[in-house]
């Protein structure tokens, strides 16, 4: 019997942008969760309580990092593991990532290995052997 599929939430407001990082944790092995803004993030970190978190940082109304805020404010979810995935790349707004409580970052474009690499250091049981 195998175990149950690790849980990733995918929280990113740009539907193609979604379906891709949706489509790379499939592929990883994972069951992806979508969420298509931060309000949504929060309230699927609530009830699916994923093994990570992949953040969008630039996002309408309740950005990334408000969204990290409140999740790691929330018992039942501050040790969920937080990766922003954000196209910000300026060293002051990757700190902001990690002062809202990201534990870490990755940079958009980024290559499929990048993202398992990030992932793996998370979530270990990944099916895809890294290249």
């Amino acid at each position: 019997m195998s175990s149950p599929m690790k849980k990733v939430l995918v929280v990113e407001d740009h539907p193609d942008m979604r379906e891709l990082l949706i489509w790379q944790m499939e592929l990883m092995g994972f069951l992806a969760i979508p969420a298509k803004h931060g309000k949504e993030g929060v309230e699927k970190a609530m009830q699916e309580k994923p093994h990570l978190i992949l953040m969008d940082i630039m996002m309408p109304g309740m950005d990334g990092w408000e969204a990290t805020r409140t999740i790691r404010s929330h018992p039942d979810t501050k040790n969920i593991p937080i990766l922003a995935a954000t196209a910000l790349f300026r060293e002051s707004d990757l700190r902001s990532c990690l002062e809202a409580g990201c534990d870490d970052y990755i940079v958009k474009p980024f290559t499929f290995q990048e993202l398992q690499g990030k992932v793996q250091e998370f979530i270990s049981g990944s099916t895809v052997p890294v290249q």
